[in-house]
């Protein structure tokens, strides 16, 4: 992905727009994409802004508002497996894939090492 043009760039790209001058030969006169400028005078006139929107973000994480059922049911069953977690999981309407109850389990630094004596 890559990183927003400048806002100075983008001021002056909407300006000339404003001031009468088509999409297209604004584009082609600063360098950039027609549907670029199109989409930043659009921006410009609905928020007053030509400052680019939030790129990416982080997902919620899913598995967190359920780490105490998980945990408990770590502590309680030794044989637990990743599965069998998932599996109760949805029981209590939680779909998830088994690789999501991995990571978060990875993450919390919890194991489902049976034998603890054995390296």
């Amino acid at each position: 992905m890559t990183a927003p043009l400048s806002n100075d760039l983008r001021k002056r790209v909407v300006l000339a727009i404003e001031a009468g001058e088509s999409c297209r030969s604004v584009a082609s006169r600063f360098g950039v994409s027609v549907s670029a400028a199109v989409k930043w005078s659009q921006r410009y006139r609905a928020t007053g802004s030509v400052a680019p929107g939030k790129m990416g973000g982080h997902r919620k994480r899913i598995l967190e508002p359920h780490r105490a059922f998980i945990i408990e049911r770590i502590n309680q069953t030794s044989h637990l497996t990743l599965h069998g977690l998932k599996d109760e999981l949805a029981a209590r309407g939680v779909k998830v894939s088994h690789d999501t109850v991995w990571k978060f389990l990875r993450r919390e630094g919890l194991s489902f090492k049976k034998n603890t004596v054995r390296p």
